[in-house]
């Protein structure tokens, strides 16, 4: 039941927050942001259990490790990104957010380039000439 602890940090925090918030906004905000970063924490094992788990499939169904790595590493931009967007946002920075959303896009379609590569390639070669 690990999702009941995150959830209890969560709602302590948040209240925590917004007691602290009208006298020390900082502080508020360095609260959020920590609070986040100790969920995250919270959940690199589950996350290494995930990988684990599609490495071994991968291995199995003789896939090439470089497309998975690509694609978890896209999903880790992914992730990564959303996160700092929120932290960003929670700090009264739309702007600055939506520049970290774009950014993690364009990481995202740069990672992306090898694996789209191949699968034209094999399209193309499954065409007759």
């Amino acid at each position: 039941m690990e999702i009941i602890q995150i959830v209890g940090l969560g709602l302590v925090a948040a209240i925590l927050s917004l007691i602290i918030k009208e006298q020390r906004p900082i502080f508020a905000f360095l609260l959020a942001a920590f609070t986040g970063i100790v969920i995250f924490l919270f959940l690199i094992g589950k996350i290494a259990s995930i990988i684990n788990v599609l490495e071994d499939l991968a291995a199995k169904s003789n896939i090439n490790t470089v497309f998975l790595k690509t694609i978890l590493k896209i999903v880790g931009i992914a992730y990564i990104a959303e996160f700092g967007a929120q932290i960003i946002r929670d700090a009264g920075q739309e702007s600055i957010a939506s520049k970290i959303e774009l950014s993690g896009k364009i990481l995202i379609m740069v990672m992306a380039i090898p694996i789209v590569t191949a699968i034209i390639e094999t399209v193309l070669k499954l065409l007759p000439a």
